[in-house]
């Protein structure tokens, strides 16, 4: 096992119940082994040549990076905005039981369960 196979994915939304049954699919498609959701943080953004000020939701979902493509596809494709945050952050090291289990709980990239 390696970090390098573990990233923290970010994604924000302006309603959190989306956000958070986003996150529950994700999980359920073993996409993702967790989201932990915060309903409610202050982004403040460009958006069409003005600066924008309002409330979002954020996730941050434990998951392998083969996975993140297979996550950006969905939110651009199920996303209200019409550019959804989507980031990846990697992992340099943690609790190699949790890790495992990161790994455990997610599809490998061609769509078995690892």
């Amino acid at each position: 096992m390696s970090t390098e196979d573990i990233c923290e994915v970010i994604v924000t939304a302006a309603d959190a119940e989306w956000l958070a049954t986003f996150t529950r699919r994700l999980v359920a498609a073993r996409l993702a082994a967790c989201g932990q959701n915060i309903s409610r943080i202050r982004s403040i953004y460009r958006w069409e040549g003005a600066v924008e000020d309002e409330p979002e939701a954020r996730v941050a979902l434990h998951t392998r990076t083969s996975l993140v493509p297979q996550i950006a596809a969905l939110a651009d494709a199920e996303h209200p905005y019409d550019v959804p945050c989507v980031i990846a952050l990697p992992v340099i090291a943690g609790n190699p039981a949790y890790l495992r289990w990161v790994l455990d709980s997610t599809a490998e990239a061609h769509g078995t369960t690892g």
